[in-house]
């Protein structure tokens, strides 16, 4: 069954049916109905010679210049070639998918004043997989995404280059190819096509999407690296984290204590030790803080993907057309930086877990660097090394973006959100956290193997990713190629298999 928008009720999920699984999307009769309306109260205005920004006159510092009617199309295309300057490389099929249809989304609600036929035209390029060609880097994240969004436009008005069926062509090409007629812009439609925060806002959805899944894989390389460790699971008892209150750290606690259940090597007390040291005995407070702060940007991104962000808004009812500020990126500059320092931690910790298996004088009696012949071999060494230089490298993209404003547009734009660099560092972040707890999971695999001859069972769940991880990665016993293995652990992690062998015997994880 078809998406079905209206601008209003858009989930996150269905973005990402649509963005990654290509799932076809449709608009309500409803909303329909609102771009004609809006469209039909632009076309007055139009003919009433009144003087509106973006309509009738010139844009950013020449917002005090009056276009003709005549030139009003020429303005528009204008706009968007003139907008086009992005560059880097073109960003990932998935995102251009999810900036389009949140564009289409926001564009339903009947307050940007295009015509029903353009919005169509945009639908059918998303249903039919023509791709634009949209480069990573220009946006100032301020007037919205101006320049990546224009690069999306250029597909739609026959210029430029797109994606079609996995070959890059030009963009007349791709549209005659899927039979689509390219757009000639009306009065408004440029501005109404580029002013927005959906290229930030896509880049971050999808981040977000990805790191949800990744707060679940994060509790389930901490319980295999308890099992490892003999770790202490009374410090998960629920009665500690109701006592604080924050509910991530009580959902954590609780992943915990499920995954770990059966288990004879990680238990509530351990007769050589009294505690853990932090990295253990504190992963409901460290993991369960970036769960509050995903919610946070879950609530955040869910109100912008069905929100109105470009600039004049139309109210036909009201009889009014107000110029005012919704296209700035900063509610999503501030929650994508924050989603950042989220991500960051998982990473942080999970070197820190790494670094007790694999340090002699840390991992409670383990061969040194996991290696049964050390000195001839390094065993898990540098795979620790590695961990922590990404870990460091998060450090260098977690500074906050969205504080390093810089004015343009001849001032008359004298603050800017730093929106898309926010979302973009997000997902850099979250790419090496993937790694970092791939290493985790590896090092835990390899420690469970040296401990396992002869000694207790692991619990069931951690029983199962252990397996899992057997069926592609062996044990090491004498020194290879690490690249290929952590690939692998990459891989997993980031394809949901880790967390897939876990709940099969565990249930839903929180």
């Amino acid at each position: 069954m078809a998406i079905i928008i209206n601008g209003r009720d858009l989930t996150i999920d269905e973005v990402i049916r649509a963005a990654r699984f290509h799932e076809s999307v449709g608009i309500s009769p409803q909303a329909q109905a609102a771009v004609q309306k809006a469209r039909d109260y632009v076309d007055k205005k139009l003919e009433e010679g009144a003087i509106i920004y973006g309509l009738t006159t010139g844009f950013g510092k020449f917002s005090d210049t009056f276009i003709s009617k005549e030139e009003t199309t020429d303005l528009q295309r204008n706009l968007i070639i003139s907008h086009t300057c992005a560059m880097g490389d073109p960003l990932p099929t998935e995102v251009v998918r999810a900036i389009m249809l949140l564009r289409c989304n926001a564009l339903s609600r009947g307050n940007s004043g295009i015509r029903p036929s353009t919005l169509n035209t945009l639908l059918d390029m998303l249903n039919k997989g023509v791709h634009p060609q949209i480069p990573e880097k220009g946006s100032l994240g301020a007037s919205g995404d101006l320049a990546p969004l224009a690069h999306m436009v250029l597909t739609l008005i026959g210029e430029g280059k797109a994606e079609f069926q996995g070959e890059i062509m030009p963009s007349r090409e791709a549209m005659e190819k899927a039979g689509i007629q390219p757009v000639q812009l009306a009065a408004k439609e440029g501005l109404a096509l580029i002013n927005g925060t959906q290229v930030m806002t896509a880049i971050g959805l999808i981040t977000l999407y990805d790191a949800m899944n990744l707060t679940k894989t994060a509790d389930i390389a901490a319980a295999m690296t308890a099992e490892a460790l003999n770790g202490i699971t009374k410090a998960y008892d629920p009665k500690v984290h109701m006592a604080r209150g924050h509910q991530g750290q009580q959902d954590v606690a609780a992943n915990l204590l499920t995954l770990l259940e059966g288990s004879e090597n990680a238990q509530k007390v351990n007769r050589n030790k009294v505690q853990d040291p932090y990295s253990l005995r504190c992963v409901p407070q460290i993991h369960g803080a970036s769960r509050d702060a995903v919610q946070y940007v879950y609530d955040a991104v869910t109100r912008e993907i069905n929100a109105v962000t470009d600039n004049p808004l139309i109210f036909p009812d009201q009889d009014e057309v107000i110029s005012g500020g919704n296209f700035h990126g900063q509610p999503m500059a501030l929650a994508f930086d924050f989603l950042k320092l989220a991500i960051s931690e998982l990473a942080n910790v999970s070197e820190r877990r790494s670094e007790r298996l694999i340090n002699p004088q840390l991992s409670e009696g383990l061969a040194p660097f996991l290696t049964k012949h050390g000195g001839v071999c390094s065993g898990f060494m540098i795979a620790q090394y590695a961990a922590a230089s990404m870990v460091s490298e998060n450090k260098i993209y977690a500074h906050p973006a969205c504080v390093d404003s810089i004015p343009s547009s001849g001032n008359q734009e004298d603050h800017v959100s730093m929106g898309t660099t926010a979302a973009r560092t997000a997902a850099m972040i979250l790419d090496n956290a993937q790694k970092v707890l791939g290493i985790e999971l590896f090092a835990a695999s390899q420690a469970i193997w040296l401990r396992r001859r002869g000694r207790m069972k692991m619990a069931p769940a951690t029983k199962a990713v252990y397996e899992y991880i057997r069926e592609s990665v062996e044990p090491v016993d004498q020194d290879i190629i690490m690249h290929d293995e952590l690939e692998k652990f990459d891989k997993m992690v980031k394809n949901g298999k880790i967390l897939k062998a876990a709940e099969e015997v565990s249930g839903p994880l929180k």
